[in-house]
């Protein structure tokens, strides 16, 4: 089952970021991630709230594939920069749907 993870970024210093993109890209493939959006264009179409610089949505084929990727040792030090240098949210949401 894919699950989705849902990322909101605001940078508070763009220390960060250059050495941040390629290697997390690759660590994102490793573990058989697709990145289905990175941007900065989006719109708040309902609710109130500051809104994020940066969203991110990537699919994973499992839940552990997407784990894994969390505690990839290519990919922690960079989450370590992004941690301190951004405010970040993080979702992971299962491609199911419990209404239908």
């Amino acid at each position: 089952m894919a699950y989705y993870s849902v990322l909101e970024v605001t940078p508070t210093t763009d220390a960060w970021i250059a050495d941040y993109i390629a290697p997390t890209y690759a660590a994102v493939a490793k573990h058989g991630g697709k990145y289905l959006a990175r941007t900065g264009s989006h719109e708040r179409l309902e609710g109130k709230g500051e809104d994020p610089a940066l969203r991110v949505i990537i699919e994973w084929p499992s839940k552990q594939a997407a784990q894994a990727f969390m505690t990839e040792p290519d990919y922690v030090p960079h989450f370590k920069a992004r941690s301190e240098g951004s405010i970040s949210h993080h979702f992971l949401i299962e491609g199911t749907d419990d209404l239908a």
